[in-house]
């Protein structure tokens, strides 16, 4: 068995317990609120804008041996440039004030999952940053192009507020060989244990994001109420 479906077979578990997220299940249904909505794109604005920065420590940080990967973050990073700013036009598009949204800050459970990436990167093994982004482009090419569909139809949004869903899912399809091929090369064991660990660690820290995404909703209406 290759590693990539190694890794594939090994976190299967926590991968369904991802997708089995009540609000995830919501939106595939099409089930959401536009609160729910908006805040999903708020999360995703909080860590997707750490996504350059963590590739580029990750890429200074990798061993001679692994040049040739730390020439596929070069293209991931190209690629990667300015999502946020997707998420933010979408957040506009929503009616959300889009500086305030750049502004605002993320939840806990967004906070912990990029220190968490930031530890993976500067403490650990930095080949462990591909469990997250096996982690995040997976659920993206499982998840966003469906979600986004069903979602537009059910709450009556444009279309414009769909870029990064829209958009992230297509071009997380074209990443997918691309991971395989990278996960495959890598003939070390310390390395296949750090993405297999960092992997199983980012299932559960993305599926709190959106166990959470009400409630901090409810905080934000309660702040404003106070306000």
């Amino acid at each position: 068995m290759s590693f990539h479906d190694d890794l594939l077979a090994q976190t299967e578990a926590e991968r369904a317990a991802l997708i089995g997220v009540p609000i995830i299940q919501s939106a595939l249904a099409g089930r959401i609120s536009h609160d729910d909505y908006t805040a999903f794109l708020r999360q995703a604005y909080h860590h997707v804008r750490h996504t350059v920065p963590l590739l580029m420590a990750c890429g200074a940080r990798l061993p001679a041996r692994l040049e040739w990967l730390r020439t596929a973050i070069g293209e991931y990073i190209e690629e990667e440039m300015g999502h946020q700013e997707w998420i933010l036009d979408d957040l506009a598009a929503c009616g959300m004030d889009r500086a305030a949204e750049a502004a605002s800050e993320p939840s806990l459970a967004t906070e912990l999952m990029v220190a968490y990436a930031y530890d993976t990167v500067m403490r650990g093994n930095p080949v462990g940053f591909f469990g997250m982004v096996l982690v995040l482009e997976g659920t993206s090419v499982a998840l966003a192009t469906r979600a986004a569909e069903t979602i537009e139809t059910s709450l009556g949004l444009p279309r414009n507020a769909f870029v990064y869903l829209r958009s992230h899912g297509d071009l997380d399809i074209e990443h997918t060989g691309f991971y395989e091929s990278l996960m495959n090369r890598l003939d070390d064991a310390d390395d296949h244990r750090a993405v297999l660990h960092a992997a199983r660690r980012f299932y559960v820290l993305y599926a709190d994001i959106f166990r959470s995404l009400r409630q901090d909703g409810e905080r934000r209406d309660t702040a404003r109420q106070a306000a």
